[in-house]
């Protein structure tokens, strides 16, 4: 579970944009924004980046704040999972990015599959969607919710990609070091149970 100081910093962040979106007061603008800068210097104090960059990064959006979509592909073939290793972090993770305007999550997560790992897929069907906040994930600024789409294998030969270093089938007793902020172990111990049960359900928050 996040930490109380950045689910209050997030909160107030949030009140803060809708107020700057809606607020037609210049008075009530300015309380906004001074609420926005200390919700930054919030995350600030507690984390390493510099308050610069999380202007940037946790107060670059206007209107009304909703969580961020990020979309990973399950891939399973032979009973061993598709992994991709990303160059952030040399870690290990599922396919997948932020949700793209203009396409659905399956077709997000079967582009990402193509961009990161080298291989052509078909969605299939909706394995899971997780709240960040609810699972052991580092603590991010955005408040994120994780669509999982299980894919099925097409064609191709796994390879990295530009965000990544190299693409492969694990065993589930054979992970690699995992990139906990994209993906936990305890989700990808799940979704391995629930890929290969067509009984299965979406799992979700």
């Amino acid at each position: 579970m996040e930490p109380k100081w950045l689910t209050w910093a997030k909160e107030i962040q949030a009140l803060a944009q809708a107020g700057l979106a809606y607020s037609q007061d210049i008075y009530d603008q300015e309380r906004f924004q001074r609420l926005r800068e200390i919700s930054n210097e919030i995350v600030s104090s507690h984390t390493d980046i510099p308050f610069v960059k999380l202007t940037d990064l946790f107060t670059n959006e206007t209107g009304y704040q909703t969580p961020k979509v990020d979309i990973r592909a399950v891939v399973l073939e032979k009973g061993e999972l598709l992994l991709v290793q990303e160059k952030s972090d040399g870690k290990w993770a599922l396919p997948g990015g932020w949700g793209d305007v203009g396409l659905s999550p399956g077709e997000v997560a079967a582009k990402e599959t193509l961009e990161e790992a080298g291989l052509k897929v078909k969605p299939v069907r909706m394995l899971a969607v997780y709240d960040t906040i609810q699972h052991d994930h580092p603590p991010m600024p955005y408040h994120v919710y994780k669509f999982f789409v299980q894919c099925e294998l097409q064609d191709g030969k796994p390879t990295g990609g530009v965000e990544t270093s190299h693409a492969a089938f694990f065993a589930e007793n054979q992970l690699p070091p995992l990139s906990i902020s994209r993906n936990t172990q305890k989700q990808i111990f799940q979704l391995f149970q629930d890929a290969t049960d067509p009984n299965a359900p979406c799992r979700f928050d």
